[in-house]
């Protein structure tokens, strides 16, 4: 889909029946109507459309092609972890605009994330109430697939600093669920699967894997502090509904990223270090790490037949996935592949016939072949290594891979600053002995030392070779200083010709981890919520009011522009005190908040959504409970007052 093929009504210039509208609405507003009713009833098709200054009325406007001229809409969402924000954000693409921020593993004011019932439920919470971590450390994005390509249900990302996986909704882009896995640390890389291993006619996301990063002793509980040789790694999958994990590997080394064939059947994450080392230099003392190939169908045949152990206090199911037990590869659960040393990053090609091991430490990447592997776990081949079909010698740190549609990688090199384009067909032919074979296609510098880098809609079948992003660890000279903490670079490259070309510097917040491009047509959002999602709305004015049972007080609350349905509302100090407050405004974009003063609560509900805070009147006095999000011309009047007696 491009911008000149698209015809989507929303990509025509601002429509001046909605400003109309929106003033006489603000009128009518001051006169004692809200705003409830009105854009629904603006008809779009009566209003010609807006003119850019300067232009003739029907003139095509002359922006440049990376360029989203106003009023039009970007070709694709890049959804993007935060790193140590803790958040997951979304831009748009080509023009690289921020769209949003999703709170997953943060505390925000802005929505309340941390601060209502709703998400201290998802977030997990100590005795107290309050929020069991308030830090996050998100690494991956990955969403669901049906054959092959992104399906727009959920999104998964990573916090590798407290091992949780969370999920987010893509009908409303907000995080619904969040797991902690037992026994690990340092959750790294993660990545759902494409399709049923078990049944061939599930074609969809059902497990989601999940590497550690850090050995630990195990169970972690002060045994074998000291003892570096009885740390041990733990390779997780979750179930992708329930969000609940299935079962645990114990392996031989550590997890970096993951990556999932195309028909189900493996699961793949690379080691960079299989010294089972405790200090940094033990962890480069081999001149081989490894690729990891988990047999999925296998390791679940075991575990229901109960060839498992348990950890510590938990219960889920653990089977055997190290060297010594995994000798005989008819029955092996794992592969240990040997690739280049100190890897980072594994990803497959849209095809699904090979992996890409990105050195590191050395200047290669390692290219194993998908049926090979499937070869080896059948017995046919001698040795673990001889899945690898290619290791071309492309530059300097070689970190993460992406694939465009015509057989080509492209791989992020941090210490030369560049992205190398190559071709894997030609590096195989390199491998086989072909002299004439040219492996590299192109280089260009970014700016500087990319880390991860990703091609539009590249991690499925349906990669369309457009764009690459390099997501930058440093920007130096890229843009205005702002203190000792730098903007950081997204640097956009259009990689649809045999020659790449850098096209667009987007600024982005620190610190910006993985990404993925995705297309517009495939994400479809709610703009307005169903009421009856929500067990505890508060549906009718007449159902507002102070409810007391002994010190416990429901307090319930309706939001309708300009007003909330109780002027004032009184409790007691030391009562135990809970709003819930239902937005029943039925506008797209008519969102209310609700903020207290001195009770550090501030919260949003969006058309037809209910939200509550739960907290302690411990303040005797006047309380001004205030909208936050502007909603109305008469906005900041939207106010209700807590009364708090002592």
């Amino acid at each position: 889909m491009t911008q000149d093929d698209n015809t989507n009504p929303l990509d025509a210039q601002p429509d001046l029946g909605r400003r109309k509208f929106l003033n006489t609405a603000a009128l009518v507003g001051l006169s004692g109507a809200g705003l409830s009713v009105g854009l629904s009833a603006c008809n779009k098709d009566t209003v010609p459309a807006a003119t850019s200054g300067g232009e003739k009325a029907g003139a095509a406007p002359a922006h440049g092609k990376y360029e989203v001229p106003p009023g039009q809409l970007d070709e694709y969402y890049s959804f993007s972890s935060g790193g140590h924000s803790g958040e997951v954000r979304i831009y748009g693409l080509p023009s690289g605009r921020e769209l949003k921020r999703i709170p997953v593993f943060n505390m925000d004011c802005l929505v309340g994330w941390g601060v209502t019932n709703e998400s201290k439920a998802i977030l997990g919470t100590k005795p107290n109430g309050t929020p069991k971590y308030t830090t996050g450390d998100t690494h991956h994005v990955h969403q669901t697939y049906t054959d092959g390509t992104y399906d727009g249900k959920y999104m998964f990302v990573n916090d590798k600093i407290h091992s949780r996986l969370a999920r987010v909704r893509m009908d409303t882009m907000e995080c619904d669920k969040i797991i902690e896995l037992p026994n690990i640390q340092g959750f790294h890389g993660t990545f759902p699967d494409k399709r049923d291993p078990v049944d061939p006619k599930i074609n969809h996301t059902t497990r989601v894997f999940c590497g550690a990063e850090f050995a630990v002793p195990l169970p972690n509980d002060g045994r074998d502090l000291e003892d570096g040789s009885k740390y041990k790694s733990l390779f997780s999958c979750v179930d992708s509904e329930s969000m609940e994990v299935r079962w645990q590997v114990l392996i031989d080394g550590n997890c970096d990223l993951v990556a999932t064939s195309y028909d189900g059947k493996l699961t793949a994450t690379n080691q960079y270090n299989t010294e089972n080392g405790v200090h940094y230099e033990d962890m480069m003392a081999a001149e081989m790490d490894a690729c990891l190939f988990f047999n999925v169908a296998r390791i679940e045949e075991a575990v229901k037949a109960g060839k498992v152990t348990f950890i510590g206090g938990s219960r889920v199911p653990v089977v055997d996935g190290t060297r010594a037990a995994n000798s005989d590869p008819k029955t092996a659960l794992t592969c240990y592949v040997p690739v280049s040393k100190n890897p980072h990053g594994v990803n497959i090609s849209p095809d699904g016939k090979y992996y890409a091991c990105a050195g590191k430490l050395s200047p290669t990447a390692t290219v194993i072949e998908h049926a090979l592997v499937l070869k080896w776990f059948d017995g046919a081949l001698a040795k673990p290594r001889d899945t690898v079909v290619a290791e071309p010698e492309i530059g300097l740190g070689p970190l993460h891979t992406g694939f465009d549609d015509k057989g080509n990688a492209y791989t992020t090199l941090f210490l030369d600053s560049q992205i190398v384009k190559w071709n894997v067909e030609a590096a195989i032919k390199s491998f086989k002995g072909d002299k004439t074979a040219k492996v590299v296609l192109d280089r260009v510098d970014v700016h500087y030392q990319p880390g991860h880098g990703f091609t539009s809609m590249g991690e499925t079948k349906e990669s369309d070779g457009k764009y690459f992003i390099s997501d930058n660890k440093f920007s130096k000279d890229r843009f205005l200083p702002v203190g000792p903490l730098h903007a950081e670079t997204a640097q956009m490259i259009d990689i649809s010709g045999d020659k790449m070309k850098l096209v667009a510097d987007h600024s982005v917040y620190s610190e910006p981890h993985d990404s993925i491009i995705v297309r517009r047509d495939i994400i479809k959002t709610r703009q307005v919520y169903d009421m009856d999602e929500f067990p505890h709305a508060v549906k009718d004015p007449k159902d507002s009011g102070v409810f007391r049972n002994g010190k416990k007080v429901t307090v319930k609350l309706i939001s309708q522009a300009p007003a909330f349905s109780l002027r004032e509302f009184k409790i007691k100090k030391g009562d135990e005190v809970t709003i819930i407050l239902t937005n029943h405004d039925k506008v797209e974009d008519l969102t209310h908040a609700l903020a207290i003063p001195k009770y550090d609560i501030n919260f949003i509900v969006n058309p037809q959504q209910t939200q509550s805070v739960t907290f302690v009147a411990d303040k005797p006095g006047v309380y001004w409970c205030y909208c936050t999000n502007f909603c109305h011309a008469l906005h900041l009047e939207m106010r209700s007052r807590m009364i708090v007696e002592p």
